[in-house]
């Protein structure tokens, strides 16, 4: 497929799309005759996983750690015993460090969602006061 339907797919701008190309995050699986990059589902699966991570702040660098990890434990191929540890370890760090992201997101959002109450608090009793609905 073509960058205008991954980007559709992955809800990334075309930049951002070519932004993670230039630093090696993704690469078009193949280019069309006319020179169009190509992409394919796991580039797709690919780009999800990196959209996925931005939010939560992890730099380039820590995207391309994870994906590597992943990269060399989904190649089919048989792992040395240390080396499949380690790479299961680098894993089981991103994870552990994205539930507490979340964590620290959802604490960030509930008082958001209370100084917004008390917002709402204030103008209600305004209204009272002022005796409008």
């Amino acid at each position: 497929m073509q960058i205008g339907e991954v980007a559709a797919r992955t809800e990334l701008s075309l930049r951002t799309i070519r932004h993670y190309e230039e630093t090696g995050l993704v690469v078009p699986s193949a280019r069309s005759q006319g020179g169009f990059r190509l992409y394919t589902e796991a580039d797709v699966a690919r780009l999800t996983v990196i959209r996925r991570m931005k939010p939560l702040g992890f730099t380039l660098d820590e995207m391309r750690s994870l994906l590597e990890a992943v990269d060399r434990l989904d190649s089919g191929g048989e792992l040395p015993p240390e080396e499949r540890k380690e790479l299961l370890d680098r894993v089981r760090g991103y994870e552990e460090a994205a539930q507490q992201r979340v964590a620290d997101l959802r604490t960030q959002l509930a008082r958001a969602e209370e100084f917004a109450a008390t917002l709402r608090e204030h103008l209600r009793q305004d209204a009272a006061s002022a005796g409008t609905p």
